[in-house]
């Protein structure tokens, strides 16, 4: 039986103050460097977070609704129906009740919102698992990963995540009902809820065989925990005429599922081509995240947390997504960063200090080279 008032003792504000005074940190510290590098550089660094790249799709969506497509040379068509709209929805109601901000803006709001629900959350799954100080670093790692920009952008991932770690702290502490609620509306978001909604019900289905007996409140929380993500698919299919065509949307994309195969050749074209280094360097980054997941598995994260997190791995990993996007849609599985969290929660408070200002100024630097020129995240 989970001890439910101790658990909760780290939602408490002052306790988990640490972890978004850390988050907060090192996002501004990536926040300064975009600042004064598109200053130096001549350009709108705020336009790039809010006005470029899928941010204006969702923009699109919250003023006008769904229907806006772009057909390109090749005859293929991009379908505003890949963008799922809870995001859009939070920016068209913001927005209408915040007189003089637009669509733009009031999807920063949200995300940079939900990114600090995400920090709460992230730190609440870390330290019920292992223990407050390793929880916080979670949160700030969280903050320093490569791709953490995107934190601070008008994008999904942040609402997601925030979903996303309340919805699996939820399961820890045995409240399925409001997991299933929160997997729905990560369901809304993203389609890679499919792998919180595997979570839920892989966790459910092992408690069954273990205890002889599911409760209701688990049963109601399975069932709930896959409704935002199918009422999407029908919604599309019912407003397309086809049962697929969802799938034959983000197909167009070219994100369809492939099991791997446009990963594989990507790999071997940069290995074969005239910079084989570039394919050694894929295949040690890939390299790299397996065992980063064996570590997980090691460490023994709870079943929901190590499921959720393989099956973000595993979604991002088997699409024909443009590759350069990988490590971005990655980046909600935070389990990933517990056993560095972990190990640094072992070192002097200076030691880990230092380590984290030095992956913030890295992922800072990053991230500004990306908005201001490199291409999309």
């Amino acid at each position: 039986m989970i001890d439910r008032m101790s658990a909760d003792q780290e939602l408490r504000p002052c306790r988990a103050l640490p972890a978004l005074l850390g988050y907060a940190g090192v996002r501004l510290a990536g926040m300064a460097i975009l600042a004064v590098w598109a200053a130096v550089a001549g350009v709108d660094g705020l336009h790039r977070l809010k006005g470029r790249w899928d941010a204006v799709w969702y923009v699109r969506i919250a003023e006008n609704g769904y229907g806006y497509e772009v057909r390109l040379p090749d005859g293929s068509v991009h379908s505003d129906l890949a963008f799922f709209p809870l995001l859009p929805a939070l920016e068209r109601g913001l927005s209408a009740v915040l007189p003089g901000v637009g669509a733009a803006t009031a999807g920063l709001i949200v995300a940079w919102a939900a990114a600090f629900a995400a920090a709460w959350g992230i730190y609440a799954v870390g330290a019920h698992i292992a223990g407050r100080r390793a929880g916080v670093l979670l949160a700030v790692l969280w903050g320093v990963y490569p791709t953490a920009f995107v934190q601070s952008m008008a994008y999904t991932e942040t609402l997601f995540t925030a979903l996303a770690a309340w919805s699996l702290y939820a399961v820890l502490t045995g409240r399925w009902i409001t997991a299933g609620a929160l997997c729905a509306l990560a369901g809304l978001t993203r389609p890679s809820a499919a792998a919180l909604v595997a979570a839920l019900g892989i966790t459910a289905v092992v408690s069954l065989i273990r205890d002889r007996r599911l409760p209701w409140r688990t049963a109601a929380g399975v069932v709930l925990a896959p409704l935002g993500w199918l009422g999407y698919v029908v919604f599309v299919a019912v407003r397309e005429g086809s049962p697929t065509a969802y799938f034959e949307v983000q197909a167009a994309w070219g994100n369809n599922i492939d099991g791997g195969v446009a990963l594989a050749r990507f790999v071997w074209q940069h290995l074969t081509g005239p910079n084989p280094l570039a394919g050694i360097g894929l295949l040690a980054a890939l390299g790299l995240l397996g065992w980063v997941v064996w570590l997980c598995v090691r460490q023994r994260q709870p079943l929901p947390v190590l499921v959720y997190t393989i099956g973000i791995v595993v979604i991002s990993l088997i699409g024909a997504a443009y590759f350069g996007s990988r490590p971005r849609l990655i980046m909600p599985a935070f389990p990933l960063l517990l056993p560095a969290a972990v190990a640094l929660a072992r070192l002097r408070q200076r030691t880990a200090t230092a380590v984290v200002a030095l992956l913030a100024l890295a992922s800072g630097a990053y991230g500004a080279f990306t908005l201001l020129g490199s291409g999309p995240p």
